[in-house]
């Protein structure tokens, strides 16, 4: 279990290895194709140093991959630009942002499917502006303003993987909890609802309601995240949320404990179809 940044770093150094290995290439063969010495190459494959965008570069030219999702990716767990120049749009928020929020937003954008259990609030990417506001004020005390703002607008600026071309497909268990757990007052909360029967409705996203009924469940122990990748399974990962800092976790055991925990939240979870009645007659009671 590891933050962000060691988990990055380590992941982008075994999908490098795994390149090489397939372009049939000794680690030090591919040192001298690329001017650097062996070390260079086997700390950079071991996660214990970091790499520049640039040298990502060099390495996957070296090993013939043209792959230019694959590509973008990797470059993404390099901190890189999109290879003209332009930033990522959350790297204008570097001053604001905390590096593991970063991270997060970084496989966000480039992850083919996110799998979460919510127990408290609603997921990021549904939340409408005015319960985002409500829910960040109240989980960062005495904030100012304008640092208010921002954080919110970033909240509403990762909705857009939502939108893209492929959408991130979101598949979300949500504890009846969150449904009435009353943010920002009852105005808020009506609206915020109704943004969940019009998300329940979007082909990318499957919501489901795990109701109080069905008693202790799986999920008791919090909420959490999970990443796939559909270019490499080696890159999928779990997020854990804690109160100053998120948790990573890469190894398969890991990865296969969660997975398994969220089909069985599914399975005891209500189906699509009744989660999306639940929701609206929530909203009606509200």
């Amino acid at each position: 279990m590891q933050h962000g940044p060691a988990v990055r770093r380590r992941k982008l150094g075994a999908e490098l290895r795994a390149l090489r290995t397939s372009a049939g290439l000794t680690s030090g063969e591919a040192a001298r194709l690329v001017g650097w010495h062996q070390s260079k190459v086997s700390r950079i494959e071991t996660g214990t140093s970091g790499v520049k965008p640039a040298d990502v570069r060099l390495l996957l030219d070296a090993y013939g991959v043209t792959d230019s999702q694959l590509r973008e990716l990797l470059l993404v767990l390099a901190e890189s630009d999109d290879g003209g120049g332009r930033h990522h749009w959350w790297h204008a928020y570097r001053g604001v942002l905390p590096p593991t929020y970063r991270d997060f937003i970084s496989l966000e954008s480039q992850a083919t499917a996110m799998r979460t259990l919510e127990t408290t609030v609603v997921p990021g990417l549904l939340q409408t502006p005015e319960y985002a506001r409500a829910v960040t004020k109240a989980a960062v005390e005495g904030l100012p303003e304008d640092r208010l703002d921002t954080l919110v607008e970033v909240r509403l600026a990762r909705q857009d993987v939502l939108r893209g071309d492929p959408p991130l497909e979101l598949s979300a268990v949500l504890d009846e909890a969150v449904l009435r757990r009353e943010v920002g007052g009852p105005g808020v909360m009506a609206r915020q609802l109704e943004r969940l029967v019009e998300a329940a409705r979007l082909p990318q996203v499957r919501l489901q309601v795990l109701p109080f009924a069905a008693g202790a469940h799986i999920g008791v122990t919090g909420p959490f995240v999970i990443f796939s990748f559909s270019i490499t399974s080696d890159l999928n990962v779990v997020v854990l949320d804690h109160l100053t800092s998120s948790l990573y976790l890469e190894r398969k055991e890991d990865l296969q404990a969660y997975t398994e925990a969220f089909n069985a939240l599914q399975i005891h979870a209500l189906s699509p179809e009744d989660s999306l009645d639940f929701i609206a007659g929530t909203a009606a009671g509200a």
